[in-house]
C-alpha cells in the first residue's frame, strides 16, 4: 500500500501498488460507494494486462483513503486530488481505467491535468447531468436526499436498496462523502463530462453493456473519436460480469492486443 497527503488538512489518499517492468503506469479508479481493490485486481493482474506498473486507487472518502468531511467532493476536487496523489507517486502519462463515478473522475482528470492522462479507458461512466430520483439505488438516488437527510436516515436506506454486494464496499465510504459525490456526480460538470470527452485528443475507449443498448448521441461519441464497445453478458459492473471481455476490450483500447 502506499500514500501521498492530497489536501492541505492533512488528508490522504491510499492505493496498492502492483510493480511492473514495461516502463508504462496504469491507474485503476472506482465507481462511487466502491474500492478499486475488490473491482480491479483480478483484471490487473490478468495476463493480458499485467506487466505494467498498476495503482489501484482510491479516491478521498471511499474505500481505504481518508474521509475528510472538510473536503467538497465535486468531481473536480476529486480530479485535483488525484492529480496531486499522482505527482507524489511519479505517475505521469497514465493509461487510466476507470468505472462508473471514476470515470467521470478521470474524464475531468484528462482535462485539468493533461500531462498525467496518456489514454483512457470508461467503464459504463456518467456523461451527463441526470435527476434525483430517490428511487434508484445510484447516485441519483442518493443525490434526492439533503446532506442532513441522509446522514439521519438516508444511508440506512440506500442500504437496504443497493444490496450485499455493493454494500460490502459502500459501508466503508464516509457518508459525507458518499452524500457529496452523488450530488455533485448527478449535477455533472460545466462543460459536460460528455463534453469535456469530446475535446481530449487521447486514444478513449468507452465500455457499456451491450444489453443497455446505445448510449444518447452514441453516434456523436463515435464521430468524435470516442471508440465505444458494447460488451455482452454483463450488466454496469463490466469488469466483475464479464471478466475476460474486459480484459480483452481494455488491452484493445490500450493498444496492448
Amino acid at each position: 500500500m502506499q500514500n501521498a497527503q492530497v489536501t492541505a488538512g492533512g488528508a490522504r489518499i491510499r492505493w496498492v501498488e502492483i510493480p511492473g517492468s514495461d516502463g508504462r503506469t496504469r491507474v485503476y479508479l472506482h465507481g462511487l460507494g466502491a474500492s478499486s481493490g475488490p473491482y480491479f485486481t483480478a483484471s490487473a493482474v490478468h495476463p493480458l494486462l499485467a506487466g505494467s506498473r498498476s495503482l489501484l486507487m482510491d479516491m478521498l472518502g471511499f474505500g481505504i483513503s481518508d474521509r475528510p468531511t472538510d473536503f467538497d467532493y465535486t468531481l473536480e476536487a476529486h480530479a485535483d486530488a488525484i492529480a496531486v496523489a499522482l505527482r507524489a507517486a511519479d505517475a505521469y502519462a497514465t493509461d487510466v481505467v476507470a468505472h462508473s463515478m471514476g470515470g467521470s473522475v478521470a474524464i475531468v482528470l484528462a482535462a485539468r491535468h493533461p500531462e498525467l492522462v496518456a489514454r483512457l479507458v470508461l467503464i459504463d461512466a456518467n456523461l451527463d447531468p441526470v435527476a434525483p430520483d430517490r428511487q434508484r439505488p445510484g447516485s441519483s438516488g442518493i443525490a434526492a436526499y439533503s446532506e442532513q437527510e441522509f446522514l439521519d436516515h438516508g444511508m440506512a436506506e440506500v442500504r437496504d436498496r443497493v444490496g450485499p454486494h455493493w454494500w460490502s464496499t459502500m459501508r466503508l465510504s464516509g457518508s459525507e462523502a458518499l452524500h457529496r459525490s452523488a450530488v455533485h456526480l448527478a449535477r455533472g460538470t460545466t462543460p459536460t463530462m460528455r463534453e469535456q470527452l469530446l475535446e481530449l485528443k487521447i486514444p478513449r475507449t468507452y465500455l457499456r453493456p451491450e444489453s443497455d443498448g446505445p448510449l444518447p448521441d452514441e453516434d456523436g461519441l463515435v464521430e468524435g473519436g470516442v471508440r465505444v464497445v458494447p460488451v455482452p453478458g454483463c450488466e454496469h459492473n463490466i469488469m466483475l460480469d464479464n471478466p475476460e471481455a474486459f480484459v480483452k476490450e481494455t488491452a484493445r483500447g490500450l493498444g496492448l492486443d
